[in-house]
């Protein structure tokens, strides 16, 4: 529904109408919706149900706002929405449930936001005014990269093994060498060290996002992110001690989602215990690098990673690397750490002290600063490793997770996502 905008799509459509389901809403979104300009009397009663109803014998407006509170089964009620409402619409949905993966399941399937009840007057002009911009901003939707969007976590087994250094050299690689624009994420919001290792100034951008997702868009991105490079841009936080992180995940989820919009890749910086909070971190990572050492705990906790993706993410390509190799003071062999494992390491990095000493000091990237280390060249593989998940850089195909990913990018709107399903529906009903 939230198709790209075309000049003249919004000709001769309402600016706005709503559907809400109680009394209370209504009288706040009626002096909101007066300060915006547009006319009060599109403020209807009735829910999703309503304005499906009203849309099938009217005109679609340019914003849409739909009360899913009386839903049973909201993404069905939605795709039923979708068969009636014109591509360019931008939908925003309200509701009672506090379920990310539902706000996940909605905005992939094309809307633009949604309000969880009850909301203030102030998010319901932010949402507005956003969707108001998104409307009115051309989208140059002829012009798709011919270069599918690369997302890479990279997580370490144990503190210390060095994730944090493989994922900003990464990053800079990414950047550099194959000329991608990129976005680094470090999700350690209290100790976080992406931005100390690029001697850059991490700012409030990642802890803005978390108290404010709703704001998230392509312009937040804009200025939130700290430029490391021409195509290299950062985003992390050294928040307070004193300051629990309190969210639902939703932030993330949204950034994933302008990251994949705006940047051709993506690495994060993802610390292991978010996983327990946030599984829905790696629903669309394409890429997962374990960063291990040779140790008994090490191996421990890469069994018990390892079996988690197999689980969460099982379209994620994994990638084991054996980080801080010392070839005379091994506390588990190669051989047995594999054993242990029950698959083969997949890239050993040398350990290179003195490498990683000179890059803190220069504040640069590992690999940027010690391009010579034996070290720099296993991070150089792994890159090519990653570019090859989704590239096919060894003939093989584009997994089918990720074809559908690329298609989903070039068609605007939830009834293109939903076109291709319903015909099948239609189909099996007639025969």
């Amino acid at each position: 529904m939230n198709a790209p905008w075309k000049a003249g799509a919004v000709n001769g459509r309402d600016p706005f109408s709503a559907f809400v389901c109680d009394d209370d809403t209504l009288d706040m979104l009626r002096p909101v919706i007066e300060e915006m300009g547009w006319p009060t009397d599109k403020c209807h009663k009735g829910g999703l149900r309503g304005a499906v109803q009203s849309l099938s014998i009217t005109a679609s407006p340019n914003i849409l706002m739909v009360d899913l509170s009386e839903s049973g089964d909201p993404l069905s009620d939605i795709n039923a929405l979708a068969e009636v409402c014109e591509p360019g619409t931008v939908v925003i949905a309200m509701g009672q449930v506090n379920d990310v993966r539902l706000y996940r399941d909605l905005i992939v399937s094309g809307l633009q936001d949604y309000l969880l009840k009850p909301f203030s007057p102030e998010q319901l002009r932010d949402v507005l005014s956003h969707a108001q911009a998104t409307l009115n901003a051309p989208k140059l939707d002829e012009h798709i990269s011919e270069k599918p969007h690369i997302s890479t976590a990279v997580i370490g087994t144990r503190g210390g093994v060095g994730t944090s250094t493989i994922a900003t050299s990464l990053a800079w690689l990414l950047s550099t060498n194959n000329e991608r624009l990129t976005a680094m994420l470090d999700l350690d919001v209290h100790f976080g060290t992406g931005a100390l290792s690029l001697d850059l100034e991490p700012g409030r951008g990642l802890t803005d996002a978390i108290d404010n997702p709703s704001r998230i868009d392509g312009l937040f991105i804009e200025r939130a992110m700290i430029k490391a490079n021409d195509k290299l841009s950062l985003l992390s936080a050294e928040a307070p001690i004193g300051s629990p992180m309190m969210t639902d995940g939703t932030a993330f989820f949204q950034l994933q989602e302008e990251f994949r919009a705006a940047f051709e890749c993506t690495v994060i910086d993802l610390p292991r215990d978010m996983l327990i909070n946030y599984p829905h971190l790696l629903g669309d990572v394409n890429a997962t690098v374990i960063v291990t050492e040779l140790t008994l705990a090490s191996a421990r906790d890469a069994i018990r990673l390892l079996s988690w993706l197999k689980s969460n993410a099982a379209q994620s390509k994994v990638i084991v690397v054996a980080n801080k190799v010392q070839s005379g003071s091994l506390e588990i062999t190669r051989q047995d750490f594999e054993n242990s494992i029950e698959r083969k390491i997949d890239i050993m990095i040398p350990s290179d002290p003195k490498a990683a000493a000179h890059a803190a000091k220069l504040g640069q990237a590992f690999v940027e600063a010690s391009k010579a280390s034996k070290a720099t060249s296993k991070i150089i593989s792994l890159s090519d490793q990653i570019l090859g998940t989704v590239e096919g850089a060894n003939g093989e195909d584009i997994g089918e997770d990720q074809a559908k990913s690329s298609l989903m990018d070039k068609f605007g709107g939830m009834k293109s996502l939903l076109s291709s399903k319903k015909k099948k529906e239609s189909e099996t009903a007639r025969s």
